[in-house]
């Protein structure tokens, strides 16, 4: 396998914790491989990688948000999702976080050395967060374009670097990303590397913006004209949904697509696309969203036509909740979140 270990770690362990949550990495950690002992965990987890070659879908875990907005949580995401996860796949495990890092672009030379020789014996490795997961995604998407990888986040900056680094090494490709929000800025209070800005830098990465299309929209201080205009892709917003229906949504997407000579998809999915009364546990929910029946529909019929090779699934925050019922609030979401991950994983194993 040609994918350097050394920047991950077993599922949970991103999430830098003594004691704190101990019960919830254990309850997945005895799902995964049947034990209750992190040492154990580990080692089966290291050993796991024997097997990789035999599954063609892998999941990864983003457990950072630090490039978040206005409320964090979406650390612990991953470790939720999984939890949920009943099909077959191949858990990469979790990309080393330190919480307080972004981007190897915003450390001076000094503290890069402090933290590369706290963290990997000196050796000359990225140590945030972005950079490590540009490394991991770039190995992976080089070395494994046979296979297929969801990764969990996080915020939703850690689709820059997944979706620039599946540019990297794909043609004919398409971005769809499925959004309340345009993350459509150059950059948000002097940071490039943050969750409002990843959109428009993959777009301007791609060599023709209207390979990327983003469904769900309904919160921005600008109308759809402005973004389409300055950016150049395509928008559906969440009103364009319900006043036009799936199936004429998903005409035009893979109409676009194909009229672009796009062949496979990356899918970036915030889950506050969805309905605030469905994806209440993250960071912004949003109200006037995409419904489970109606999102899945758009995706049935786009990739009846236009395979989505890579996905990431990010922004569920299971923490957090601003509605009176928690543990309502939380089970809502996840089940929301679960609808993609499923559809995910059947549109993989056909």
């Amino acid at each position: 396998m040609s994918l350097e270990k050394e920047y991950l770690t077993y599922p949970g362990n991103g999430v830098y914790t003594v004691k704190t949550a101990e019960e919830k990495k254990l309850k997945v950690l005895k799902k995964l491989y049947n034990t209750d002992d992190f040492e154990n965990a580990e080692k089966a987890w290291k050993e796991s990688f024997n097997r990789f070659e035999e599954s063609s879908v892998c999941i990864l875990g983003a457990p950072s948000d630090v490039g978040a907005g206005i409320v964090r949580g979406s650390n612990w995401g991953p470790l939720a999702i999984r939890e949920k996860i009943q099909n077959k796949y191949f858990d990469l495990g979790d990309i080393k976080v330190i919480p307080h890092l972004i981007h190897d672009d915003y450390l001076s030379e000094k503290s890069m050395h402090h933290f590369q020789k706290v963290n990997y014996d000196g050796k000359n490795h990225p140590v945030s967060a972005l950079s490590i997961l540009e490394k991991v995604s770039s190995d992976f998407f080089k070395n494994h374009q046979d296979k297929f990888l969801l990764t969990l986040g996080g915020d939703h900056s850690i689709s820059r670097p997944l979706s620039e680094s599946f540019l990297d090494n794909f043609s004919d490709i398409g971005v769809l990303h499925f959004d309340a929000h345009t993350d459509l800025m150059d950059e948000r209070l002097g940071v490039e590397h943050c969750f409002a800005t990843w959109a428009y830098h993959c777009a301007k990465k791609l060599d023709n913006p209207k390979k990327m299309i983003q469904v769900g929209i309904r919160s921005s201080g600008k109308e759809k004209a402005y973004w389409e205009d300055l950016v150049g892709l395509t928008q559906f917003w969440s009103e364009d949904v319900k006043k036009l229906g799936p199936h004429e949504i998903s005409s035009r997407i893979v109409k676009q697509y194909k009229s672009l000579g796009v062949k496979k998809l990356y899918l970036s999915f915030d889950i506050d696309a969805f309905d605030k009364s469905i994806a209440s546990a993250t960071g912004t929910p949003e109200e006037n969203g995409l419904l489970i029946e109606e999102t899945l529909e758009i995706l049935r019929l786009v990739t009846k036509e236009i395979p989505i090779k890579a996905a990431d699934l990010v922004e569920v925050a299971p923490f957090i909740s601003y509605d009176e019922n928690q543990t309502d609030s939380i089970s809502k979401t996840l089940k929301s979140a679960m609808s993609i991950v499923n559809f995910l994983f059947n549109h993989w194993n056909k």
